[in-house]
């Protein structure tokens, strides 16, 4: 498991594209940080769950996940250092820049809260991706999701994952038990799902 996370962390390292969208998020939640600790934590997690996706999915997008899985016959240990990759990246991305928020909040509550659900974030970003494949299909399918479903219809009431993750960065138990729940279903159908053919992607 140590050398599978070792493998994807210098896949992460060494791959441009990674380290772009790493900085950009960066960049944006830091500077929404400096305004307001919430809106940091909603673009934290989209950060999350952008470096999930493409953690994740580019091994099919790039085509390379035939010589992984040729190389790592059992798919179950490389889909949770994969994971867990996207959890401990996740997390330091969240805890650097979250800075400014945390100068910012007086007592810092935001903070520690968001940095509690941000591996969970990290796990359904990750299982998601598992599951779609493909980065810009769940980067979109994100997009229309949150404003259509949970904005528009939901109202931002109802126990979705997004909702939940916004209540639990706002230090809601609840929220984050359901968001936990949401996370580890989809993680456990990206399992049941992980020897699909993938030939055809």
């Amino acid at each position: 498991m140590i050398a599978l996370i070792r493998a994807e962390l210098y896949r992460m390292a060494t791959i441009r594209s990674s380290w772009l969208l790493i900085g950009l998020f960066g960049v944006l939640a830091a500077s929404f940080g400096m305004w307001n600790a919430y809106v940091w934590a909603l673009f934290a997690g989209i950060g999350t769950l952008g470096i999930a996706a493409f953690t994740v999915a580019q091994h099919h997008q790039h085509r390379t996940a035939a010589l992984l899985y040729l190389a790592r016959p059992k798919r179950y240990p490389v889909l949770f250092a994969q994971v867990l990759t996207t959890v401990l990246v996740s997390w330091v991305f969240a805890a650097v820049t979250g800075l400014p928020a945390r100068l910012k909040d007086g007592n810092g509550a935001v903070y520690r809260h968001t940095l509690w659900v941000i591996p969970v974030m990290a796990v359904f970003g990750a299982a998601t991706a598992a599951i779609v494949r493909r980065a810009s299909w769940l980067m979109y399918g994100f997009a229309v999701w949150f404003i259509l479903v949970e904005g528009i219809i939901g109202r931002l009431e109802q126990p979705l994952p997004i909702t939940m993750y916004i209540d639990a960065s706002r230090g809601d138990a609840w929220g984050l038990e359901v968001f936990a729940v949401w996370a580890f279903v989809l993680l456990g159908m990206a399992a049941l799902t992980l020897r699909r053919d993938f030939s055809a992607d």
